[in-house]
């Protein structure tokens, strides 16, 4: 566990040393202990929420998160069942890896095909010129950027996120299925009263982990995928954190917004918590 252990200090609670910028006037001449203390220390938590887009940024963040929870949790649980109801070993390891693959491109790369596919000549565009008589603009308008994101991340991460379940189904006895076969259960029964109760408790540390994260949406594809006229619904924290804190050299007032959003976090991660264990006494801790 050692190694483990040091990559952990080095890149998840060194770094927290330099959350001392958010109650300080940083200046990268005097370096973080010698900028002075903010007057009041709260200066820069306050600054952020008198901000007009404070509001905005909070909301947009949320809604994005709630959304994706809620189309993209599911579908890697039902990717897996079904994966697991395939008899050919051949098969099921090609459509894995297939289902894979899309998690290891980067984002620019995600976003270029988005850009390329859903151009007003592209072949989405195409096929919904052929419906409705006109194209749509998929990627610069906001009526549609968080449809776009959602749908291009449940492409990328379905296969990656479906290998936990996949585990737990298999290590589910085959005495079960024996037992219902026998009983003369049908493929749909097995499913409803065998995968899912017992992978059950995965289903809920995973869905309790992810709501711990919903005020953290990664900056580089929202940012790759905004646009002038599509602002109003793609700002979101992480990028308003990159925009002010890297192009604005804003550090201490970036860097406040950053750990209020790391606090929101942990105090939704302790109430998914809790509730899952007086709900269902399934926690992670």
């Amino acid at each position: 566990m050692l190694p483990a252990l040091i990559w952990l200090i080095i890149f998840a609670y060194y770094p927290m040393y330099g959350l001392l910028i958010s109650f300080k006037d940083y200046k990268g001449a005097l370096g973080i202990m010698g900028s002075p203390w903010a007057k009041p220390i709260w200066k820069h938590f306050a600054e952020f929420f008198t901000t007009s887009i404070a509001g905005n940024v909070i909301r947009n963040t949320l809604v994005l998160s709630f959304l994706t929870i809620l189309f993209s949790f599911p579908i890697p649980i039902v990717f897996a069942i079904l994966l697991n109801q395939l008899n050919g070993k051949r098969k099921r390891k090609l459509i894995q890896t297939v289902s894979y693959a899309p998690y290891f491109i980067s984002n620019v790369v995600v976003v270029s095909i988005l850009n390329v596919i859903c151009a007003p000549s592209g072949f989405v565009n195409t096929i919904i010129k052929g419906i409705i008589g006109r194209p749509l603009l998929l990627m610069s308008s906001a009526e549609y950027f968080r449809t776009m994101y959602i749908v291009s991340n449940i492409w990328q991460t379905m296969g990656f996120s479906a290998i936990v379940y996949i585990a737990a189904l298999t290590g589910i006895s085959p005495d079960y299925y024996e037992a219902a076969i026998m009983d003369g259960a049908t493929k749909l029964q097995r499913i409803r009263h065998i995968d899912l109760p017992l992978i059950m408790p995965t289903i809920i540390i995973m869905l309790v982990l992810a709501l711990g994260n919903v005020m953290t949406i990664g900056y580089e594809k929202v940012y790759l995928m905004q646009a002038g006229t599509n602002t109003q619904v793609s700002e979101i924290i992480s990028t308003y954190v990159y925009k002010v804190g890297l192009q604005n050299a804003q550090y201490s007032f970036a860097t406040a917004v950053g750990l209020f959003n790391s606090v929101v976090n942990f105090l939704i991660l302790m109430a998914a918590n809790v509730v899952a264990k007086k709900t269902s006494d399934i926690s992670i801790f």
